[in-house]
């Protein structure tokens, strides 16, 4: 018996020695930062992250700024904003938006965004992932003015139970990404040791909510091609994007991953080439122990031609963590490209 025991304490030993290495490897714990900088400088008014940044046709960017995400430092005490920026003025500067309405502001702690825009009269609409009180739920607004936004609706279902980003596809329907599968972190750590993937993307309207796609690690940034045709999924640590075309009836069937090799959180799509750009974390043990001695860097990937057999990636924009910490997500606008982060700043850069 003793014999036994001591085979199976040396078997469990290796077993979770084993996974500690593949978690190492998960989080990218010994990659170096890749290094390739751009001009670029800082954006005004940004000091606390800009998780997520979005852009419409006409150079209008949003961005969601403040996030308090569990587990990652945060620098201000203030409630979360989302801010504006005209992309097509000669030197843009973001402007806080005014939000009416019965949103708790006190509670705001926005995260992912996206914007539906309605063709028959130009109403632009932005959908916000908030996380009051460690709650998930989606915010949908109204543009009214230009620095004005009019909440109109609080969207809460069992299946968004931690949203991390969005897409906005109607006035009131959207999918959405599930970072998380269990509430708790227990839980999800295990999920993430034993490589089970069982988080989701789950469609949400008002005839109809229901899991999309599943399989992912830790589902992460959404988007879509220009011609709406194809839904673009970050499995932040699968390292990979998903690619799904859209069906009649708001079915996803699924077509490729394509394996980026680093953290990729959000997406955002060219309007114009359809090039994906991703914005990374090349070192994920970098970014959960925050050291301000040896701080996260950032990296931010494009992909062009992702539908193709031989999809084309590039390294854009990589940094130590010297100029920008912890970057979300990159999104370009002819020839500009806006960089944001979780907690620091956010960049704008000359692409030309």
């Amino acid at each position: 018996m003793k014999k036994v025991l001591a085979a199976v304490v040396a078997a469990f030993a290796a077993f979770i020695g084993y996974k500690f290495l593949k978690l190492n490897e998960m989080i990218l714990a010994s990659r170096e930062m890749p290094v390739k900088h751009l001009n670029c400088q800082y954006l005004k008014n940004i000091e606390y992250g800009a998780e997520d940044i979005t852009i419409l046709k006409d150079g209008l960017a949003f961005l969601s700024t403040g996030l308090k995400y569990p587990g990652l430092p945060s620098f201000s005490d203030e409630p979360g904003k989302i801010y504006i920026l005209d992309l097509l003025h000669p030197k843009p500067t973001p402007v806080e938006l005014q939000i009416k309405g019965e949103l708790d502001l006190n509670s705001f702690n926005p995260h992912g965004i996206s914007v539906y825009t309605d063709e028959a009269d130009d109403s632009v609409y932005l959908f916000v992932v908030n996380h009051p009180e460690h709650k998930s739920q989606v915010e949908i607004f109204h543009l009214v003015q230009e620095d004005t936004l009019v909440h109109l609706k609080t969207i809460a279902h069992p299946l968004l139970h931690s949203v991390n980003d969005i897409l906005a596809v109607g006035k009131e329907s959207f999918y959405a990404t599930n970072d998380h599968y269990f509430a708790s972190d227990v839980l999800h750590f295990l999920t993430l040791i034993l490589d089970y993937p069982m988080c989701e993307v789950v469609y949400y309207s008002p005839e109809e909510v229901r899991v999309a796609a599943n399989g992912f690690l830790s589902a992460n940034g959404i988007n879509i091609s220009p011609d709406k045709r194809y839904i673009y999924v970050s499995d932040i640590v699968g390292h990979d994007i998903k690619v799904y075309e859209r069906q009649q009836g708001e079915q996803l069937r699924f077509l490729k991953s394509v394996a980026v090799g680093s953290l990729c959180d959000n997406i955002e799509v060219d309007h114009r080439t359809g090039d994906i750009w991703l914005g990374c974390h090349p070192n994920g043990q970098k970014l959960m122990k925050y050291d301000p001695e040896d701080l996260a860097g950032s990296e931010v990937i494009r992909i062009k031609n992702i539908l193709s057999e031989k999809p084309v990636m590039s390294l854009e924009y990589g940094d130590d963590g010297h100029v920008l910490v912890a970057s979300t997500v990159a999104a370009p606008f002819e020839g500009k490209l806006l960089i944001g982060s979780i907690f620091h700043k956010a960049l704008y850069c000359d692409l030309k």
